[in-house]
């Protein structure tokens, strides 16, 4: 097995990843989803994703795929991201050592179970400060035959470079995911998530 790990700038293309691997029959306790919600989109009732599926867009169908992942989305926080959307083995984890252990272990938290499943560290602090910044984690495990298949899914145009994306870090001064930073303010999260998904 392989942990295969996108970064998205926004939900619904990270939950149209996760639908893309459920299709292709990696089972949902394999698969997890860990999103920013420090705007409050999500509500545990009312989402924008509803919203969106209800009028007709991409995702209804993953949204309202019986028994699949994002059914179970749930909120919890993680110290130095703030409030998240999750759901699957990364988030259960992650919730696991929070609740047992102080912040500073905790850091462990998001960084610490990505590296436990083969997650380079290097790349699991981008993918967590990603988070923070208000993007979607998609990971999962995947049998050696489906790597190929779930790679190409979670490389798609609509991820996130993650080379680029270290490097833009980076030139802002950035040196690692910081378990004590404050959480990004949310004005700034809408900044970037509409700077980021109006790239071409």
């Amino acid at each position: 097995m392989k942990t295969v790990t996108g970064l998205f700038d926004d939900y619904d293309d990270a939950a149209d990843a996760v639908g893309e691997l459920e299709a292709m029959g990696i089972p949902n306790s394999d698969i997890s989803i860990v999103t920013n919600n420090a705007t409050g989109w999500y509500d545990g009732d009312r989402s924008e994703a509803a919203e969106d599926a209800t009028a007709g867009a991409g995702i209804g169908a993953v949204i309202g795929g019986a028994g699949g992942l994002l059914t179970g989305l749930g909120i919890m926080a993680i110290p130095g991201v703030g409030p998240v959307v999750a759901a699957g083995w990364l988030a259960a984890t992650a919730a696991g050592a929070v609740a047992g252990a102080a912040v500073g272990g905790a850091t462990g938290g998001i960084i610490g179970v990505m590296t436990d499943a083969g997650v380079p560290e290097a790349d699991a602090h981008v993918y967590a400060e990603g988070v923070r910044r208000g993007g979607a984690l998609v990971t999962a495990k995947v049998e050696d035959q489906l790597v190929p298949d779930a790679e190409r899914i979670l490389e798609q145009s609509r991820s996130i470079d993650l080379a680029e994306r270290r490097s833009e870090y980076e030139a802002g001064g950035w040196t690692g995911f910081d378990p004590y930073a404050e959480p990004y303010p949310a004005e700034d999260i809408e900044r970037n998530r509409i700077r980021n998904v109006d790239r071409p």
